[in-house]
């Protein structure tokens, strides 16, 4: 979808995503839409640990980038010269795996002679659903809901954020993951638990629904781990059980996610809520999601699940929103950081 207001000159910029175990590579025009995107995933490569080995994203992401961006540039029909800015992932996320990306971005910006963007992670995927077709109006409510991070956000415009509540311990899809582990599943855990739930019952091996009926926005999932380790001890021993015990924690964590994300929207009188990030791929949330918006008169908007997972197009989206509004600093005043610790709240239009 275009994001161009009328009289307003489209930009073309590359975007860059290295955060974490996914190398993205997206063009975006802010007139005709998303060119072409790419993105290689290393599930595989870190299967056998149970999660992301650091130094081998880092290393992976070096492997990658550049074939990437030359397939994503064939593919969009453009040619570095064409490009008005290059946006990279600049933080949260693994310092190493952030540094690739930087590294690659900032150089060839600096050899264009062109902007380089260094875009929050988060604020790509709170953006994200406008690449959808309908995209929501500003203002809404955000779920933001992944591997690392589990937040309620007021998004009030591109930088206009407000923290409705987070988690104090586990994120959702940390809960995830480690439950799998348990379950002796594979690596990521929120897709191996959807399959198996698929095939259980809820409700046969209760668990608690952290902080559902707490007073605040914020959430809770350290203890549901717990609470997975412990009916894990006395499972029976039938397939049976673990696909009941699995889709038990589905229920417990999408229980969770709807209760408070539908408590946000009667907090702030918003109609408008919006999912991003990789656990609003679950099936199982959209539909509760949907359903008790409907109930309560909102509208709820996803973005395409190839973007809810970290992806270079939410990166190259949110940096052309961020040039068209002169956020970015001219090339020559450009630095080289990245920052593995980065409070989206502190973002503020320029």
């Amino acid at each position: 979808m275009s994001r161009s207001t009328p009289g307003q000159q489209p930009v073309l910029v590359l975007g860059i995503e290295t955060s974490c175990d996914e190398t993205g590579i997206a063009l975006y025009d802010s007139g005709r839409g998303l060119l072409a995107h790419a993105l290689h995933s290393q599930v595989a490569l870190h299967a056998d640990y149970g999660g992301v080995v650091p130094e081998l994203a880092s290393r992976d992401h070096i492997r990658r980038v550049l074939p990437l961006t030359r397939q994503v540039l064939h593919q969009g029909g453009a040619a570095l010269a064409d490009l008005d800015a290059v946006a990279y992932t600049a933080g949260p996320g693994l310092a190493g795996a952030l540094l690739v990306g930087a590294g690659v971005g900032t150089s060839l910006a600096h050899a264009l002679g062109i902007p380089a963007i260094g875009v929050h992670h988060l604020e790509g995927h709170l953006l994200s659903p406008l690449l959808a077709d309908p995209a929501p109006q500003f203002p809404f409510v955000a779920l933001l809901v992944s591997g690392g991070h589990t937040q309620l956000m007021r998004v009030g415009g591109v930088g206009d954020y407000v923290l409705l509540g987070e988690t104090l311990d586990d994120a959702a899809g940390e809960a995830f993951d480690k439950s799998a582990k348990l379950l002796g599943l594979g690596y990521p855990g929120g897709p191996a638990i959807a399959a198996l739930a698929a095939s259980g019952r809820a409700g046969r091996f209760p668990l608690p629904r952290p902080m559902l009926r707490s007073d605040n926005l914020d959430f809770s999932f350290s203890g549901l781990k717990t609470a997975v380790l412990t009916a894990v001890r006395d499972l029976p021993p039938e397939p049976q059980a673990r696909a009941d015990l699995a889709a038990e924690l589905q229920a417990a964590i999408v229980d969770v996610l709807v209760g408070k994300a539908i408590a946000a929207i009667e907090q702030t009188g918003l109609t408008r809520l919006v999912v991003a990030g990789g656990v609003g791929a679950n099936q199982q949330l959209r539909l509760q999601l949907t359903a008790a918006a409907q109930r309560c008169g909102c509208t709820v908007f996803y973005p395409p699940f190839e973007f809810c997972t970290d992806n270079g197009a939410m990166i190259a989206f949110a940096g052309a929103l961020r040039l068209q509004q002169g956020d970015v600093l001219p090339p020559a005043a450009q630095g080289f950081s990245v920052r593995p610790r980065w409070d989206l709240a502190s973002l503020r239009r320029a």
